[in-house]
C-alpha cells in the first residue's frame, strides 16, 4: 500500500508499505521518502537534491521475542526514478541526519495505517465472527 504523511507544515513523506505471511510469521517492508521541500505540481520528476529514501524489514529476528525493525535497503525492489532521489543502504541510513525522523515515521505508520497495523496486532474484536 501506499501512504503520505502530512505535519502542520505541509507534506512531509510518502511511504511503501508491503504486508508478508511467511509459515505463519507476519513482516513488512516500509519505505519512506523523506524530502524538505515537497513540490506539489513534482513530487515524483523533479525532487530536491535532499530527497532520500530509507527502508526497513518488520518482523521477528532470532532470539527476540517480540518484532524489531531492522534497517534494509531503501526501494530495493523499485525501479530507480527521481521519485526515490537517494536510495539509503543501512551504512548510510545509520549516518544520515534524518534517521530520528525515520524511525518517527515508522512509529506514526504502525500506530496510524490500519492495514499495517491490523497486520501485527490481527484483526480487531470488530471483526473476530461471533
Amino acid at each position: 500500500m501506499t501512504g503520505f504523511i502530512n505535519s502542520e507544515a505541509g507534506a512531509h513523506a510518502i511511504y511503501y508499505a508491503r504486508c508478508y505471511h511467511h509459515q505463519g510469521i507476519h513482516e513488512a517492508y516500509i519505505d519512506v521518502v523523506l524530502d524538505d521541500y515537497w513540490d506539489p505540481d513534482d513530487v515524483a520528476d523533479r525532487p530536491s537534491p535532499n530527497r532520500v529514501t530509507f527502508g526497513c524489514r518488520i518482523g521477528p529476528i532470532e532470539g527476540h521475542p517480540n518484532i524489531a525493525c531492522s534497517l534494509v535497503t531503501g526501494a530495493s525492489v523499485a525501479p530507480d526514478s527521481p521519485l526515490y532521489g537517494r536510495k539509503l543502504d543501512p551504512d548510510q541510513a545509520r549516518e544520515h541526519p534524518w534517521l530520528t525522523t525515520y524511525w518517527e515515521t515508522i512509529d506514526h505508520i504502525l500506530e496510524h495505517d490500519e492495514t499495517v497495523a491490523r497486520h501485527f496486532q490481527g484483526p480487531t474484536a470488530a471483526e473476530h465472527p461471533k
